[in-house]
C-alpha cells in the first residue's frame, strides 16, 4: 500500500489499479466535463479525475476546494441509499459534494461548469 494524494490515506494497490481503469474507460460526458475542468488550472484549480478517498473512487476531485465532483448515470438510480451513505463519509472528512446527471453535462454543460466554479469560489473567498 502506498500514500496518495489526500494525506494520511493508505490505498491499496488494487484500488490504484482500479482506479487507473476508469480513468481509461470514462463515460462519454465525464470525458467531457474533464475536457472542460483540467482547463480551470489556470485559475488555480486543479481537478484530480478518478480519485481515491476513503475507500472510494470519486469522479472528480479538486483538493482546494475540498469538492468532489460526482457524475450521476442510469447505475445511481438502482441504489439512492449507496450514494447517500457515500457522500455522508464524505462530507464526515470535511468534503463537499456535488452531484450532476449524465443530462445535465449532455444538455447544459454551461449551467454543469458555474455550479462548479460557484462552488469553488464560495471556498477561494
Amino acid at each position: 500500500m502506498a500514500e496518495r494524494i489526500i494525506g494520511g490515506q493508505k490505498v491499496s494497490d488494487a484500488k490504484a489499479d482500479r482506479a487507473r481503469e476508469l480513468r481509461r474507460q470514462m463515460t462519454p460526458e465525464e470525458k467531457l466535463l474533464w475536457t472542460y475542468l483540467r482547463a480551470h488550472r489556470k485559475s488555480g484549480l486543479h481537478f484530480r479525475r478518478q480519485q481515491v478517498i476513503a475507500g472510494f473512487i470519486v469522479d472528480f476531485y479538486c483538493h482546494k476546494a475540498s469538492l468532489v465532483v460526482e457524475v450521476d448515470g442510469p447505475i445511481h438510480e438502482r441504489n439512492p441509499e449507496y450514494d447517500r451513505e457515500r457522500d455522508a463519509i464524505l462530507q464526515g472528512r470535511g468534503l463537499r459534494v456535488l452531484r450532476v446527471t449524465n443530462e445535465q453535462v449532455q444538455h447544459d454543460l454551461c449551467a454543469v461548469l458555474a455550479q462548479i466554479e460557484a462552488a469553488c469560489s464560495r471556498v477561494q473567498t
